[in-house]
C-alpha cells in the first residue's frame, strides 16, 4: 500500500484509468463480438450498418491507447472483408 501522499494520489489515478481502459476494451470487445454473430446469422444489411459503430469504437480504443494502432487498423481490415465476402456470397 502506499505511504506516501503523491503515491497514494498515483494509485487513486491508476484505478480510475484503468476503469476507464477496461470499459473502453470491452466495448469495442462487445461491438466485434455482435457485428460477427450478425454476419454468422447472414444479417448482412444490419452488420453493414454496424460496421460504422464497430469501426468507432476500435478507433477511440486506438486513440486511447487501450489498443494499439496497427491491431485496430488489423481488425478493421478483416471486419471489412468479412462483410464483402459475406455480401457476395
Amino acid at each position: 500500500m502506499p505511504i506516501t501522499k503523491s503515491a497514494k494520489k498515483a494509485l487513486r489515478q491508476n484505478v480510475t484509468r484503468r476503469e476507464r481502459n477496461v470499459a473502453r476494451k470491452e466495448t469495442y470487445k462487445k461491438e466485434v463480438k455482435d457485428f460477427r454473430k450478425l454476419l454468422d446469422g447472414k444479417k448482412v444489411k444490419e452488420a453493414a450498418a454496424k460496421l460504422a459503430t464497430v469501426f468507432k469504437s476500435l478507433d477511440k480504443a486506438a486513440k486511447t491507447n487501450v489498443i494499439k494502432k496497427n491491431k485496430a487498423s488489423r481488425l478493421k481490415s478483416r471486419l471489412a472483408q468479412a462483410i464483402a465476402r459475406a455480401s457476395k456470397a
